[in-house]
C-alpha cells in the first residue's frame, strides 16, 4: 500500500481517532508497530501476549498502543523516558523480541517546517502560517507512510527479559492520606505503609 492508501485504511483511521489528528509522529509509530508485528509474526494483543516498550511519550506511542493492543491498563505497555523514537516489541509465545529504532535522517523536518513547528508550539501562527503548517505536516506524514521501512528504521532482533504479567493486588490505606493504594506499591517507613505520593 502507498501512503494515501494507508491513510484511508481502517487501522490508520483508528490510530488517528485515538490520537486526535494526523501527524508525522503518529505515522512513524504506525510504521514502526507494523514492522515490529510483522517481524515477530504477531497479531494485536488481546491480553498480554505481546509487550511493547517505547522510549518516547510523543505521538508515535499512541499508534503503538492501537496497533499492538499493548496498554498501560493491561500492564504490557512500558514507557522509558529516553526521548528516542524506539519501539521494542516482545512476544510471550515465542520469547522473541525486535527493536525498531528510527534512523537519524528519517525524522528531520525541513527548515520551513521546523520554523512553523516552533511557532505552533508558542501559539503564534497566523492564519496563512497555520495553513502552510498543516500542508507540510500532512506532506511529511505521507512521506513517512510512503517510505520503504529500511529507509525509516534500523530493525534488529533482541533478547529482553519479559516483565511479569500484570498482578492484581489488594489495596490498603496510606497511613498519611488515607487513600487506598495497591499494597505492593507502598513504602514501609518507620513501620507505617505510606504511598509514594505522600513520600514525594
Amino acid at each position: 500500500m502507498n501512503g494515501k492508501q494507508i491513510m484511508e485504511s481502517d487501522k490508520f483511521k483508528k490510530c488517528v481517532e485515538f490520537h486526535g489528528h494526523i501527524c508525522p509522529g503518529l505515522s512513524t509509530g504506525f510504521r514502526a508497530a507494523e514492522a515490529a508485528m510483522e517481524r515477530l509474526n504477531e497479531t494485536r494483543s488481546i491480553d498480554e501476549e505481546v509487550v511493547a516498550i517505547v522510549e518516547t511519550d510523543a505521538c508515535s506511542a499512541d499508534a503503538v498502543q492501537v496497533l499492538t493492543g499493548c496498554t498501560f491498563g493491561k500492564g504490557n505497555f512500558i514507557y522509558r523516558d529516553f526521548g528516542k523514537q524506539v519501539l521494542t516489541l516482545l512476544s510471550r509465545s515465542t520469547g522473541k523480541g525486535v527493536r525498531v529504532s528510527q534512523k537519524g535522517s528519517a525524522g528531520k523536518p525541513d527548515e520551513e517546517h521546523m520554523a512553523l513547528i516552533q511557532k505552533m508550539i508558542t501559539g503564534s501562527l497566523d492564519e496563512e502560517e497555520q495553513k502552510r503548517y498543516s500542508e507540510l505536516h500532512l506532506a511529511r506524514s505521507l512521506k513517512v507512510l510512503d517510505a520503504p521501512v529500511e529507509d525509516l528504521f534500523d530493525i534488529q532482533e533482541v533478547t529482553v527479559e519479559l516483565p511479569q504479567r500484570a498482578r492484581i493486588e489488594p489495596s490498603v490505606s496510606c497511613s498519611i492520606c488515607g487513600e487506598p493504594v495497591m499494597k505492593t506499591k507502598m513504602v514501609n517507613a518507620d513501620g507505617k505503609l505510606i504511598c509514594r505520593g505522600c513520600l514525594a
